[in-house]
């Protein structure tokens, strides 16, 4: 296959010149999530998204894998292309960057200077006319490879809720890949749709591939190809670079030729699920292929494992456990899953599948509403009593940020903040299996709002089966980096 641009430079041999990371944006990744859309997958559903009043963020997380990438390895230079797909999260981390402009054509590529505390002002001399700064960014429905997962920064959010108009497509994504190809390690935000496009990307560069790492920032997560947070995405790529330069250091002195992008990297896993199988509660995952990760498997999330290990016993039996202990008056919030929906059988309700659902307890079960948006959600568990319950991700551990975007930092702080009610606010659902499964690795969360994360940190009462429990530690998705 021939690349969409012309074929990259050979870069310098270290160590003469500085590693240079890449940085592609999907602004539309994780957006419908938080909506009760179950992902972002066409520009129909990111419309909906924006009308139930989602922001974008995956641009904002983004920027947060890049000032984390920043505090370790500082003046690290980004490589990016215009916009919102890269530009802006660039510029908000404060990074020093140089843009790209992905171009269909085989002409030479041109780079503009930039750095992230430049005056917006200077955005006209940087920005290519085909990524306008203030785009709308939407994908494009006529694609059927489409595959935008939620999200983009703050700052994307007005233009977006805007809808000026501009739209990216899966195309664009792998446009910028193909545009970045001479740099050390690729960044790129998204989720698994975004994994795909990258991978389509890579296959075509073929060995002149750069090793690539994913930011989380999609509804679903459930490639290995991901950091485990954003900021534990920067601190592996800070980690990568280093690696980098100690082995391309070695190599120049000894003579040895073997390059920088050898060293260091393992193959991981890209699963993608069909979107709308998926939103009628059918979930049906499918590998794709694998990517060129960096070598540290404790900091990628690592692919999801299904749930046809589970015994359907001890679901049922977590289910009764979690009834015993509902209390009249109290409003439960049921997360995505198997485990939970359980409970609302266990309760004579049709709850989802793959949804958020609130229910009460009375002289039998009540569902108060069904399939929640996290607007919807909030509105719910404001100024009364309620419950948040959450089951873990099989072979990840995630509790929150994966799949149950409605139940966001402002949701759980309604929930935990209400008065001087008794009991715990937060229940969490695993059989002891799964548990076994995550050999000793600690359950995590990935709200959005680190802070929070850290507040629910520690230890935390799972649910294993009827009249069954343990405690076990619960941390934010990226608290060993910070050490």
């Amino acid at each position: 296959m021939t690349s969409d641009v012309a074929a990259p430079r050979t870069p310098a041999s270290f160590p003469d010149r500085e590693v240079v990371v890449g940085l592609v944006v999907n602004p539309v990744a994780g957006l419908g999530g938080a909506a009760g859309l179950k992902g972002s997958d066409g520009a129909h559903v990111q419309r909906e998204a924006l009308a139930r009043g989602a922001t974008p963020r995956a641009g904002e997380r983004a920027a947060r894998a890049v000032r984390a990438l920043l505090a370790r390895r500082p003046g690290t230079r980004v490589v990016t292309v215009p916009g919102s797909m890269g530009e802006h999260s660039a510029r908000a981390a404060g990074a020093p960057f140089t843009l790209e402009r992905p171009s269909p054509d085989p002409a030479p590529r041109g780079t503009a200077e930039g750095h992230g505390a430049a005056d917006p002002a200077d955005r006209a001399d940087l920005v290519d006319p085909a990524y306008p700064a203030d785009q709308a960014d939407q994908a494009d429905p006529a694609d059927p490879a489409d595959s935008a997962d939620p999200a983009g920064p703050a700052g994307l959010a007005g233009a977006a809720a805007a809808g000026s108009g501009g739209e990216t497509s899966a195309q664009d994504t792998r446009r910028a890949v193909i545009a970045l190809a001479d740099v050390d390690l690729l960044l790129f935000a998204g989720g698994d749709g975004t994994a795909r496009d990258v991978l389509d990307a890579v296959r075509t560069l073929g060995d002149q591939a750069p090793p690539v790492l994913g930011i989380p920032a999609g509804v679903k997560v459930y490639s290995g190809c991901f950091g485990l947070s954003p900021a534990a995405a920067g601190f592996l790529a800070a980690e990568h670079v280093s690696g980098l330069r100690r082995q391309s250091a070695a190599d120049h002195a000894s003579g040895q030729g073997r390059g920088p992008r050898a060293a260091g990297t393992v193959e991981a896993e890209v699963v993608d699920l069909d979107e709308e199988r998926y939103r009628q509660g059918l979930v049906s995952p499918r590998l794709y292929g694998s990517l060129r990760v960096p070598a540290a498997r404790a900091a990628l999330s690592g692919r999801k494992a299904g749930s046809s290990a589970v015994v359907p016993a001890g679901v049922e039996g977590i289910a009764r456990e979690v009834v015993a202990r509902m209390r009249p008056g109290v409003r439960y919030v049921l997360g995505p899953g198997a485990t939970t929906q359980a409970v609302g059988r266990e309760l004579g309700l049709a709850t989802t599948l793959l949804g958020v659902d609130v229910v009460e307890v009375g002289d039998g079960g009540v569902l108060v509403a069904g399939d929640v948006s996290e607007a919807a959600l909030f509105a719910l568990v404001t100024g009364g009593e309620a419950v948040v319950v959450l089951s873990v991700i099989g072979g990840q551990g995630f509790v929150l940020g994966r799949g149950n975007q409605q139940v966001s930092p402002r949701v759980l702080d309604a929930v935990i903040g209400y008065g001087d009610a008794a009991g715990p606010r937060l229940l969490v659902l695993a059989t002891s299996q799964k548990l076994a499964a995550l050999r000793g690795r600690p359950l995590l969360a990935d709200s959005g709002d680190e802070d929070l994360d850290r507040r629910l940190s520690g230890h935390v009462q799972v649910i294993t089966g009827y009249r069954e429990s343990t405690i076990y530690q619960i941390c934010t998705a990226s608290e060993e980096f910070h050490g």
